[in-house]
């Protein structure tokens, strides 16, 4: 688990698991379905019911875990889930708790959300994707993320950063 910026972190599943579950100082924004977002709705089929309310999320307290997966197709991804990922991080760190964001492994999808999440704050450069990924890979060296994540971030790059 690295801090990437004041009480912004990115990690991995054994970084919540072994440091962060239950602690009431930390919100946790879990970046994979398996096994949180399964766990928070209770499906035991393959997917979440589309139908659900909480198909694409699911919020309880201080964590929100995202329906998503590593594919490599960017159309897995949503600007919708993607944006309330956002707010919530930005929710949490204004209520001074520390946020981990994390994923499996911590190498593609978290570390991709912590990264927009600061370029669109503007707390690292944000003209193209390319500019912040140097940027973080200097705060993050762990940043791989997989062709789906990325390319997801790519196409709406300027959407997000608001442009």
């Amino acid at each position: 688990m690295i801090e990437v910026y004041k009480n912004l972190y990115v990690g991995n599943e054994q970084d919540y698991e072994q440091t962060v579950k239950g602690s009431e100082e930390w919100a946790v924004l879990h970046v994979c379905k398996e096994p949180y977002h399964r766990q928070m709705l209770g499906y035991t089929s393959r997917g979440a019911p589309k139908d659900h309310k909480e198909y694409l999320f699911a919020e309880r307290d201080n964590r929100l875990a995202l329906n998503i997966v590593d594919a490599d197709n960017p159309e897995y991804f949503g600007p919708g889930m993607i944006n309330y990922a956002m707010c919530f991080i930005l929710n949490k760190l204004e209520k001074n708790l520390k946020v981990l964001v994390h994923c499996n492994q911590g190498e593609s999808r978290s570390p991709s959300i912590a990264m927009l999440y600061m370029a669109i704050c503007g707390y690292i450069p944000n003209d193209t994707i390319e500019d912040a990924e140097k940027a973080f890979m200097q705060l993050y060296p762990k940043y791989n993320p997989k062709q789906g994540i990325r390319g997801h971030m790519e196409k709406f790059w300027d959407e997000y950063i608001g442009r």
